[in-house]
């Protein structure tokens, strides 16, 4: 049996860390979350699990990395199959919204509701969410294929994320999928004027770059 190289395993242990920690975050939410409930999940040592992370501070704010790197990397491995025109305008703001849905946005909010009344967890997060937030701008602006320095295009890119955490939190208690679909479709409609000729036709130079 070929033994896996430690530097590997040491990965997969971080990993299978995060991604226990996700879980217990969504379903238990961060009060709910301990550092001894995530290496049982992830069915290693708590000794193993505070080697890589010390404090559950740092076991959540690398979750919440995790999640976004793996957000980004979605989008990312999806642009290169954007379809031209008012097409691709849709799918774009459908990727974008979908940023903030499912069980990964639901995890990050439990984690921002925690650090709105813990000053420790506040000032761990607080960095690294604005480091996750200026990356989802950049590949929002890649995507569309603005020019920030044209009047109004960071604005509107802005928007559009803003746009998409509000649907986040509005589909939380409920199913709110026909009307988020709508929101979107107008959305759309309503950037298409906005966005220059490169993105509409999908001609190379749009792609975001790894």
């Amino acid at each position: 049996m070929v033994r896996e190289p430690r530097q590997e395993r040491s990965r997969t242990t971080r990993r299978r860390l995060l991604e226990a920690a996700v879980e217990c975050i969504v379903e238990l939410g961060w009060t709910g979350t301990t550092v001894a409930l995530i290496a049982e999940r992830a069915g290693v040592s708590r000794g193993a699990a505070q080697h890589h992370f010390p404090t559950r501070e740092d076991m959540v704010s690398g979750a919440v990395e995790y999640l976004a790197e793996v957000q980004i990397a979605e989008l990312r491995s999806r642009a290169s199959e954007l379809p031209a025109g008012s097409a691709r305008t849709q799918s774009i703001v459908d990727m974008l919204l979908n940023l903030y849905s499912g069980r990964m946005f639901r995890a990050a909010l439990h984690v921002w509701v925690a650090a709105s009344t813990d000053e420790n967890l506040r000032a761990t997060l607080a960095p690294l969410e604005a480091r996750v937030g200026r990356e989802a701008h950049r590949v929002a602006v890649e995507l569309l294929g603005v020019n920030e320095s044209d009047a109004g295009a960071r604005e509107t890119v802005q928007a559009t994320l803003d746009l998409a955490r509000g649907l986040g939190l509005a589909n939380l208690l409920s199913d709110d999928t026909k009307r988020r679909a709508q929101i979107a479709r107008q959305w759309a409609r309503l950037l298409e004027p906005t966005l220059p000729a490169v993105q509409k036709n999908g001609t190379p130079g749009v792609t975001i770059p790894s």
